[in-house]
């Protein structure tokens, strides 16, 4: 075996070994330490390693630019800033996503990886910080109080842009099925209850449009992440930067991400309010409730096959019981139900954290960076699971679906203009109480010819706005001036 080489360092409590080979230092050393909480390393979010990178690489940029560090430091940080950009050294980024401190730990983590890493480029050794500090150079005009919400932006932001293609897709995919039953007429139910026909198309497409709707929001949402506090250090008065340095660290940070990220109106407000991520986090509680309901309409409409609504048949997925042999579970439905309770319960996290800061910072950004971050990743997962393995596959029970118009109690609603209201309730207390349809009622008492009736079942007729327009069809469908 191997044996292992060491290397020393120390910070203000004393003296440590690490392996001489980990681009991390001793303040990743002791977070390692401090904080066993969760079991999810910084590592499993790249997007938030590669938004720590971009910030470390604008504000090297900026420093080389004011004169404040060496050309040859500059170069080396901004390489290894982007080689961790482009994905090297995630695994080095090993502390816990909850730790004490603000986000101190993280901040080090990136400061000591990119300083070794910048050292090994400069044809040095890990750990010889005289000659490339993760302190005095990688976090010159730094402070964790404003270079991690910025990197926690700039991942949002990111983060939410892949959300967004996600509920497009599940939206696109809700569309096409909306298009494909149309014409497929079936009742709505209000309480659960008979309400008035509709067609499957119509359903199909609240759902599509509840997701626009909230693709919508989440653009709105996700502005408010271009507007970040870079350049405000301890507590947004700018102590150890340049007086330049706010606005040129910032604009080096939209040109490296292509994203046009602006500077906070006020930065010591900035540094101390997390509101921004209280809003985000928000819109994906409202969208999450919207997702859930829809799957527990999808569950609803697929219940039995036999003793249930069974509108709508979900491809199956997988056997549904270990004792009960043949059942199909509507599992992926149930599994987007489950993330949604996740990210309201993330959401009532992020607000307690957000209401427990005090006076200039807000020292429990870790928990809101998880608890988004998870949001956001397994709400982006959902979306793409229900397209892909659920709705794309639905398929309708057509003949049923007609069936129970033609049975529904609530087809008296599309007669009660022709036969008038009295007369319709009447009917609908005669069909139930002798468990016979609406028509039938309806042709045993004359109220109308079974020709006339046919034609009021019509598809236009009973699922579009507009009394007039209704009944004029009705009138030309009875004087035989129009096929149906």
């Amino acid at each position: 075996m191997a044996q292992v080489e060491w290397r020393t360092e120390h910070d203000l409590l004393g003296m440590r070994d690490l392996p001489a080979g980990s681009y991390f230092g001793i303040h990743t050393l002791r977070a390692l330490e401090n904080f066993s909480i969760t079991g999810t390393p910084v590592a499993h979010y790249p997007l938030f390693i590669v938004a720590l990178a971009t910030v470390k690489q604008a504000a090297a940029r900026t420093n080389c630019t004011l004169g404040l560090l060496e050309q040859k430091k500059a170069d080396a940080i901004e390489m290894a800033c982007e080689e961790i950009r482009q994905g090297a050294l995630h695994n080095e980024f090993v502390v816990d996503m909850i730790q004490g401190g603000a986000g101190t730990s993280t901040n080090m983590n990136a400061n000591e990886v990119i300083a070794n890493r910048g050292l090994e480029i400069m044809g040095l050794v890990k750990g010889e910080y005289e000659h490339l500090h993760p302190l005095n150079d990688v976090n010159m005009g730094q402070s964790t109080n404003d270079a991690y919400p910025t990197a926690l932006k700039v991942a949002t932001h990111a983060a939410i842009g892949d959300l967004r293609d996600a509920m497009q897709s599940l939206q696109e995919t809700f569309s096409a099925k909306a298009t494909e039953f149309k014409d497929v007429l079936k009742m709505g139910r209000t309480q659960l209850q008979d309400a008035v026909p509709m067609s499957l198309g119509q359903e199909f497409t609240t759902f599509a449009i509840m997701l626009d709707e909230d693709v919508e929001r989440l653009t709105e949402a996700r502005a408010l992440m271009r507007e970040v506090n870079l350049g405000g250090t301890a507590i947004g008065t700018g102590i150890n930067t340049d007086e330049r340095y706010s606005m040129l660290a910032i604009s080096e940070l939209a040109r490296i991400t292509g994203v046009e990220f602006t500077p906070s109106f006020n930065l010591i407000e900035a540094t101390q309010d997390v509101g921004s991520f209280v809003q985000v986090s928000s819109v994906l509680k409202r969208i999450a409730i919207k997702l859930s309901k829809t799957s527990n309409d999808l569950r609803l409409l697929s219940s039995g096959p036999r003793a249930g609504f069974g509108e709508i048949n979900l491809p199956p997925r997988q056997a549904g019981s270990s004792i009960m042999p043949g059942k199909v579970n509507p599992v992926i439905p149930e599994v987007v139900n489950q993330i949604a309770f996740e990210v309201i319960g993330n959401d009532v996290t992020i607000t307690m954290a957000a209401e427990a800061g005090q006076l200039q910072l807000n020292a429990f950004e870790p928990i809101i960076a998880f608890s988004l971050f998870k949001s956001i990743t397994h709400l982006s997962a959902g979306c793409r699971t229900l397209a892909k393995f659920c709705v794309a596959g639905i398929t309708a029970n057509h003949e049923f679906l007609y069936e129970t118009v033609a049975r529904s109690i609530g087809l008296v609603t599309a007669l009660s203009p022709i036969i008038g209201y009295d007369e319709a309730t009447s009917v609908a207390r005669d069909a139930l109480e002798s468990n016979r349809s609406v028509i039938a009622v309806v042709l045993e008492r004359e109220l109308m010819t079974k020709d006339e009736v046919d034609r009021v079942l019509d598809l236009e007729y009973l699922t579009s706005p507009g009394i007039h327009r209704q009944l004029q069809h009705f009138q030309r469908c009875t004087d035989g001036n129009l096929e149906t």
